[in-house]
């Protein structure tokens, strides 16, 4: 009975944490608060300011509050009185408006919406700045303790009571030094560059003052040629001879963010290494480098762009578009990079120890440490060939005892060999910081796709337009959706509806679904398509036709205009060089995506790979983009003629060496571990890359900040698509058809199964009359058209259904 009396009060107790951990203030509660914040500020501010008024005559009244009889000169009266006694004379002195400033901001965010957590950095910084400020006051003024307040005099005395008033001082601008360069960024750089501009600006205004002096002493009107020349020689003395100067320090190379670890390796002969080479550190050192993490810039930039399209702007028709805020994404990983120190030591020790086995030393070693794979760059000793190195690859791998093991021998550029091994805490990498990174946000590209993060931690961005078309692969489950979704939102966080529009087939159905709700703002489609995502493989077709015409159309307007590319025709047609008459319009770029190629290709067939092959040879200048994904782009799925122009590639993780052959055209991708880890080539280098993770609520939040805003009336329509007629209108005269006519529909209404192998089978027929009884049948309606490798489809269900349909015509 106490035991089960126990169990119930133990299940009420974690009932009651739950309730209060899983509680968190509502939009309304973080509006209440932040007003109350904003007024406690404008409190605080009135009665910190009175105080320095009638401070002194509201001394006596601060202890006896309860006294309704006292009156007092502050704004905020015996309160204010009271408080601004208690944190400016008993507290902080002047610095003390810093909390005024404090609960402002907080307040703000509050009502704003905003997230209070990003002024961590705010609160710890002025509270630093407070105290400071506190000190500094009461050092230079000892007499006025209201400057510094009691704390600031207290502090103040103690450290001259141990360092002196000169330690004091030194301590003193330390603080101020760590706060200008760590809260405001002052850097020694900044400094130097401003005094040496003010330096050339001296000298160049005393350069023209001379000049000047020297005019003077000329009659202008005898002397018009020497006048001339001081002009000339007025322009050489005031150019800057500071621009074309360049610094030795500038140039010298460095390593940042390095440590060193100490190794007992016998001193090796000297390496040969080119002029432009950075320094190699010493021999008997193991170097572990880790990029810095980039700052995350908080606000979309492209939202604060301003419209330089000259006289015309194409985005005037949702001029208030917003773009996306990065607060839409989440932020999954927990800050930078840890680097394991025990990890990386013991994975060198064994590929050190598994290459000493085999009679290979090592001159120098180095890591860098990525988001899921560590980068060890080797230096073997003087006549080791590479290739005894590359083959023991799968030694090195059973010595770590880890996936995914891969060897670049050597790496380019570099004159070193690459082991790349796999982190056993692999670091998620967020789309949040791929999107909000510098590299990302400052990219000047036409259609800028920020794909993840490389080996050295630096986000990964490249540029579609010059692609000019992207094929993905990989195995079932191993990110390819993950990564088509990370490529259309660094389109949507970079480029206004009016410049990039897509069309989606999805054959999985479930993938891109979540772009319908920015249909009238990115999505094109068929004028008389209900859906602008496409599903059904039999309309793929008529849309990849339908773009093979807008190609077409385009190359025609290109032509009048007289330019090379779309980017020079949008510009000549902004700057109003051409004529909207004449039937000149400004072109979107046009990004074809297509999930599952291969169910596509399976179903289809040639009908998809003409206008796929079209558009992969000729789109490319006139803004139309493929982005392919498939599972294996073999030649069954993915023909030569298409292959050769996509020399953008992505490679996921695959199963086999071969598979990674016909993807990339080298081997690599069988290696890799999965989960978003890639490989990137554009035929050159092979770049390992981890793909950027977004989730299906983060695209859902996306997609419906840009869909509640004002929109398009439609979806780009695409130019309609009329197909050749298949059907033949021979023998409509009844008495002129084929006297096995009826026969033959019989055995094609039984079968429901419209070909002319069929009708040379069961009539006996050669292949010439029974293609000419199927072109009978179809131009009286009984079979539909041709449809490729398909069996024609067959109008009349039964045979009774046949009769009636006959003895109809007939009556007719």
């Amino acid at each position: 009975m106490a035991k089960s009396r126990k169990e119930t009060l133990d299940k009420k107790n974690n009932s009651e944490t739950k309730e209060t951990t899983s509680w968190k203030l509502n939009r309304q509660h973080k509006f209440v608060l932040g007003c109350l914040f904003l007024l406690f500020s404008i409190a605080l501010l009135l009665a910190f300011i009175s105080f320095y008024i009638y401070g002194q005559e509201d001394q006596s009244a601060v202890n006896e509050l309860t006294n309704r009889s006292e009156t007092v000169q502050n704004w905020l009266g015996k309160f204010g009185a009271f408080l601004s006694n208690l944190i400016v004379y008993q507290g902080f002195g002047l610095a003390s408006f810093i909390f005024v400033r404090l609960f402002m901001l907080t307040g703000a965010y509050l009502v704003l919406g905003m997230k209070v957590s990003k002024l961590k950095n705010t609160w710890f910084w002025d509270l630093f700045a407070l105290i400071v400020l506190s000190i500094l006051f009461s050092f230079i003024a000892t007499s006025l303790p209201e400057l510094g307040g009691v704390v600031g005099y207290e502090l103040n005395l103690f450290l001259q009571d141990y360092i002196g008033k000169t330690g004091t001082l030194l301590t003193l601008l330390f603080g101020l030094i760590i706060y200008l360069i760590f809260k405001l960024k002052l850097s020694p750089e900044r400094i130097q560059s401003f005094f040496e501009n003010k330096k050339n600006e001296l000298k160049a205004s005393l350069a023209s003052a001379e000049v000047e002096k020297n005019k003077e002493a000329y009659n202008l009107e005898e002397y018009a040629v020497e006048q001339e020349d001081l002009k000339v020689e007025e322009m050489v003395l005031t150019t800057k001879p500071s621009q074309f100067e360049i610094k030795k320090e500038e140039l010298k190379p460095t390593i940042k963010n390095s440590s060193e670890i100490n190794l007992n390796t016998a001193t090796p002969p000297p390496f040969p290494k080119k002029a432009t080479d950075e320094p190699l550190a010493p021999a008997d050192s193991f170097v572990i480098e880790s990029a810095p993490e980039e700052d995350i810039i908080e606000e979309n930039l492209a939202s604060k762009m301003v419209s330089d399209f000259g006289q015309f702007d194409p985005t005037l028709d949702l001029s208030n578009y917003k773009f996306p805020t990065i607060d839409l994404l989440k932020e999954y990983s927990t800050g930078g990079i840890t680097i394991n120190q025990e990890e990386l030591e013991d994975n060198k020790n064994r590929i050190v120890d598994t290459l000493r086995n085999y009679k290979i030393e090592i001159a120098q070693i180095k890591a860098t440490v990525g988001p899921s794979v560590t980068l060890y760059e080797i230096v073997p000793e003087a006549g080791i060939r590479i290739s005894k190195i590359k083959s023991l690859e799968d030694d090195i791998a059973l010595s770590l005892s880890a996936l995914g093991i891969r060897i670049i021998a050597p790496i380019p550029g570099k004159g070193t060999i690459g082991i790349e091994v796999p982190n056993k805490t692999p670091t998620m990498v967020s789309m949040k910081s791929v999107i909000g990174s510098a590299k990302f946000q400052e990219a000047e590209m036409e259609l800028p796709i920020a794909l993840g993060k490389t080996i050295s931690n630096e986000t990964f961005v490249v540029d579609l337009a010059k692609m000019p078309h992207l094929l993905m692969a990989g195995a079932t489950g191993q990110g390819k959706s993950v990564g088509l979704n990370a490529v259309l939102t660094s389109l949507l966080y970079k480029k206004h509806p009016a410049e990039v529009k897509f069309v989606l087939v999805d054959p999985k159905k479930v993938e891109l679904t979540l772009f319908n709700k920015i249909e009238r703002h990115y999505l094109a489609k068929l004028p008389d398509s209900e859906d602008a995502i496409i599903t059904d493989n039999t309309k793929v077709v008529n849309t990849l036709n339908s773009l093979c015409v807008e190609m077409d159309n385009r190359y025609s307007l290109l032509k009048d205009a007289m330019v090379r590319n779309i980017k020079e025709y949008n510009d000549k047609f902004k700057a109003r060089k051409l004529n909207p008459e004449n039937g000149h319009r400004f072109l979107p770029y046009i990004i074809l995506v297509v999930d599952e190629f291969a169910d596509l290709i399976m179903t289809a067939g040639k009908e998809v790979e003409i206008p796929i092959a079209r558009l992969a040879q000729l789109a490319r200048a006139i803004g139309i983009h493929l982005i392919i994904a498939t599972q294996r782009p073999s030649v069954n799925v993915i023909t030569g003629l298409i292959k050769a122009n996509f020399p953008a590639r992505i490679a996921f993780r695959v199963t086999s060496k071969i598979d990674s052959r016909t993807i990339l055209d080298t081997q690599g991708a069988d290696q890799l571990i999965g989960r978003g880890d890639l490989l990137y080539t554009n035929g050159n280098d092979v770049v390992r890359v981890q793909c950027a993770f977004i989730d299906t609520p983060e695209v859902e939040k996306i997609t419906d900040f840009i869909g509640s805003q004002k929109a398009y009336a439609t979806a780009y329509l695409l130019p309609e698509f009329v197909g050749e007629e298949t059907g033949i209108n021979l023998d409509m005269d009844i008495s002129e058809r084929d006297i096995l006519f009826r026969e033959a529909a019989e055995v094609i209404v039984t079968a429901q199964q419209g070909s002319a192998s069929l009708l040379q089978r069961k009539l006996k027929l050669g292949y010439n009359r029974a293609g000419r009884l199927i072109d009978q049948l179809e131009a009286a309606g009984i079979v539909g058209p041709f449809e490729g490798s398909k069996a024609r489809m067959v109008n009349v269900q039964d045979l009774s259904s046949l009769d009636q349909f006959l003895n109809n015509e007939k009556n007719s």
